[in-house]
């Protein structure tokens, strides 16, 4: 499971949503851990939404989009890869079809969703692809190799100044988004974070 940036995830709308799990995986990602991928479908996709449940951040979210790309330069699997692969997959939600048309154009080894159950592992094992939430995805990374994740997260922590962040409230960010092992690990590892 991950460990070198050949190992590559596509990072589905639900988890580049909230600012908490899309910093943590691309903080991850930085470090060198996995590869993060995802499309401008993708992308317009959690920005449409962020914008409808948050309305005054229309328009506004021009500098995270920026800066998410500027974290993972190679981010994009651009349209015309995966296009021609949509009228060829069948998932339960067909409005998801694009995320795994993009994850077997893109060499992606996993899907990091909340949604696991639009991404029948069935339907993804015939494309070497397997589908992962991001508490259990975090965890992982951790398991490969706790310095780089720690420090990775670390970091994380210490960018957010407006408050800054103890330890402990560190921690509760990821229960607030329910990743509640990942949430234990930071506890457990509160003095090195």
């Amino acid at each position: 499971m991950a460990g070198h940036a050949r190992y590559t995830a596509l990072l589905d709308a639900c988890v580049l949503y909230p600012i908490t799990i899309a910093d943590a995986l691309l903080s991850l990602s930085c470090s060198g851990l996995f590869a993060a991928k995802w499309t401008k479908e993708i992308e317009s996709e959690w920005v449409r939404n962020l914008e409808k449940a948050r309305p005054e951040l229309a328009g506004k979210l021009g500098r995270r989009v920026a800066g998410m790309r500027v974290a993972a330069p190679d981010w994009e699997v651009a349209e015309e890869q995966y296009a021609a692969l949509v009228p060829c997959l069948t998932l339960p939600d067909p409005n998801d079809v694009h995320v795994l048309a993009a994850a077997i154009a893109g060499h992606a080894d996993c899907i990091v969703t909340k949604n696991l159950k639009d991404f029948p592992a069935a339907v993804l094992s015939r494309h070497g692809i397997e589908v992962i939430h991001p508490d259990d995805f975090i965890v992982m990374q951790l398991d490969l190799d706790a310095v780089a994740g720690l420090t990775a997260l670390k970091d994380m922590r210490q960018r957010r100044k407006a408050p800054p962040y103890t330890p402990e409230e560190f921690a509760q960010l990821f229960d607030r988004c329910e990743l509640f092992s990942t949430a234990q690990r930071m506890r457990e590892a509160a003095a090195l974070i």
